[in-house]
């Protein structure tokens, strides 16, 4: 474990719930040493979150892995003191509070700046941390609807769609340790040798997913309309049923990829078809074209799709349930997911580190922690005894 990237790197994570932990989860994933405060009572509502068993939640099991995990009352003068101490020694700070939170406490960014001048703090909200929505609670619901995802995702004759999953929070975790990174890059290779306050929400990082959309209505005044499946711009491009009750996604964007399908379904003819010749023809002409690509692949297997497509040179792919991924042998080979130990339920199956560096991998090397499991490990470390914790603890500073 000496080789990971990001070893001695110190993140303090106060965060809760789901993207700004996220961020954290990622810099944990590649070596940096993340401590997770948790209020002594209530905990972090990301351990509750989803599915649970024997009490205890289970997506907490990749969403705080790396971390170790420590109590603390930032409410109260003595929680403040060892927070503090604990912000001396950090590089990171990630928080997601409702903005004006840390300053009623008196930990707003003079006083953490002048107790570590090379903090970065990571402050993430629904809204921001200034303008006329900023002390509104914001969930990635909510991002994901005033961004203008949900507006355009779903059915033509049904409504606004939201994501069945956590698309906000992730989309911002993934730009929150970005910045992050930045900001060290800037602070150390760089060497200004101080910190900043690094400020973002919920729905800008969709907004980029998006910015083909806003930057076409910008010129064209166009507004996307539902499409399903498909793409405004690019067709064929949809989920098709086969033979035997599967599906198939299939894109073809580009031309090349276009002429690979229709040799693929043995109409080698549409290539000069002046329906489907090129792309913006494909798309005014798309429910023609779908017919005859949808026809095709429902009188076919799904091996015998995959099989006659991959020949061909065309992109296409399964479309998998949760229990399907388990039996990929791609995945297998590549370790997409992985089976770490736990000492809950003994064992956890997990999407695995991303990205794969050839000399400094990142790992997983533990689960996520039980409430305060490294209480007395990281405060023995500020100098408290075994006794000062104790009383620390009946007190509920920890």
């Amino acid at each position: 474990m000496n080789n990971l990237p990001l070893r001695g790197l110190k993140v303090i994570d106060c965060a809760t719930h789901m993207a700004a932990p996220w961020a954290a989860t990622y810099l944990g994933d590649y070596g940096a040493e993340v401590v997770k405060i948790e209020h002594p009572k209530t905990g972090d509502t990301g351990r509750s979150f989803g599915a649970v068993k024997d009490n205890i939640g289970i997506f907490w099991k990749t969403l705080a892995r790396n971390k170790k995990c420590i109590t603390l009352n930032l409410g109260v003068d003595e929680g403040k003191k060892l927070f503090l101490q604990l912000i001396k020694e950090a590089d990171v700070l990630i928080e997601n509070f409702r903005p004006g939170t840390l300053e009623k406490w008196g930990l707003d960014w003079t006083v953490l700046s002048e107790v570590n001048p090379r903090l970065i703090l990571l402050r993430c909200s629904g809204f921001g941390q200034e303008g006329p929505y900023s002390k509104r609670g914001g969930f990635g619901t909510v991002a994901e609807g005033m961004s203008g995802f949900a507006g355009m995702n779903g059915w033509p004759d049904g409504p606004p769609t939201l994501p069945p999953n956590a698309l906000a929070d992730g989309v911002t975790s993934v730009q929150a340790a970005l910045a992050i990174m930045i900001a060290i890059y800037e602070r150390d290779v760089l060497k200004s040798g101080i910190g900043q306050v690094l400020d973002i929400c919920l729905y800008e990082p969709l907004m980029r997913l998006m910015e083909a959309s806003i930057v076409e209505h910008s010129v064209l005044g166009t507004i996307p309309q539902r499409m399903g499946n498909r793409l405004s711009s690019a067709a064929p491009r949809n989920a098709y049923i086969t033979k035997d009750g599967e599906w198939v996604a299939l894109s073809a964007s580009a031309q090349p990829i276009a002429e690979k399908v229709f040799r693929a379904i043995g109409q080698p003819e549409l290539i000069k078809d002046p329906r489907f010749c090129d792309n913006p023809s494909r798309v005014q002409n798309v429910e023609a074209l779908d017919e005859i690509v949808g026809d095709w692949i429902k009188d076919h297997s799904i091996q015998e799709v995959m099989s006659i497509f991959m020949e061909a040179g065309a992109v296409v792919g399964p479309i998998y349930t949760i229990d399907q991924l388990h039996e990929d042998e791609h995945f297998k080979f590549r370790e997409s997911l992985v089976e770490v130990e736990d000492k809950d339920f003994g064992h956890v199956t997990m999407p695995n580190v991303t990205t794969k560096f050839s000399r400094t991998p990142g790992t997983i090397r533990h689960t996520g922690a039980s409430k305060g499991e490294h209480n007395e490990e990281i405060y023995q470390k500020l100098g408290l005894s075994v006794d000062q914790i104790t009383e620390f603890k009946t007190k509920g500073v920890i």
